[in-house]
């Protein structure tokens, strides 16, 4: 089992179980929490929602190269980006509140998982980032660079996916990303108790406040487009295959910029 679902009374816990892969999102993974998302968002019952990985090591640590490898041009690149966009924009619109609970590295889909979710409470050995300019050379949906331009700013979100580096958790924490940073041995005690605390307020100031925020985020994203050709921009490439390619043969990769 990859990812697991737990309801504890009002509290529900999402738990991506494969620590042997750094719990690394597999094609299957995005589409079982998509379906997740769709029966919590039906469960009147649950107030708060919490994501976390299995194990210290890693929330997220990014998405199975495999799939990354199968994709053929900008139609297959589209097809892909809907594919996680049902995922991460099912955490997003969630009606309850949510949490992510971050030990160990957040890269590639799960810094965007993260950055879905209302919260972030991080222990103090997490990392944060989306490293694909020095790792496949493909980009991030223009939904999810959005996402990251409105939780970190957009001098952090360039540097970020210019430099292919890992952010620390203080770092993240002083841009604004985490709500809280936590000794790593007392941050489930500490998540628990927020997640208690809001899952006792009022349900509809929750999810009226929720909306709110949505509808200007949601304004701002609009007036972007969908972004297709900036998803091209980089999926077309020779430099994407040979990224691919390099990930997998476990080399450096020979960028040519075309």
């Amino acid at each position: 089992m990859t990812i697991r679902l737990e309801k504890r009374e009002a509290v529900a816990w999402v738990t991506f179980d494969r620590p042997e892969a750094r719990n690394a999102f597999t094609h299957e993974m995005y589409a079982s929490l998509a379906d997740i998302c769709a029966d919590l968002a039906a469960d009147d019952a649950i107030r708060v929602v919490v994501f976390q990985g299995k194990g210290d090591e890693a929330f997220v640590s990014g998405s199975d190269i495999r799939k990354v490898g199968e994709i053929r041009g900008r139609e297959d690149a589209l097809a892909y980006e809907k594919h996680i966009e049902r995922a991460i924009g099912g955490v997003e619109q969630l009606p309850m509140a949510t949490i992510a609970l971050i030990r160990g590295v957040a890269a590639g889909g799960g810094a965007a998982l993260a950055l879905a979710c209302d919260m972030r409470i991080a222990a103090d050995n997490a990392r944060f980032g989306v490293p694909i300019a020095r790792t496949v050379g493909n980009t991030l949906s223009l939904r999810n660079v959005a996402r990251m331009v409105q939780v970190i700013g957009p001098a952090l979100t360039k540097e970020l996916l210019f430099t292919g580096r890992l952010a620390t958790a203080v770092e993240v924490h002083a841009a604004g990303a985490f709500n809280d940073v936590v000794p790593l041995e007392r941050i489930d005690a500490h998540v628990t108790a927020l997640a208690d605390r809001i899952s006792k307020n009022a349900p509809l100031t929750i999810r009226a406040t929720k909306l709110a925020v949505l509808r200007v985020l949601e304004t701002e994203r609009e007036r972007l487009g969908a972004g297709e050709d900036i998803v091209g921009l980089a999926y077309d490439s020779e430099d994407f295959r040979e990224g691919v390619t390099a990930f997998l043969e476990k080399r450096a990769p020979v960028w040519k910029g075309r």
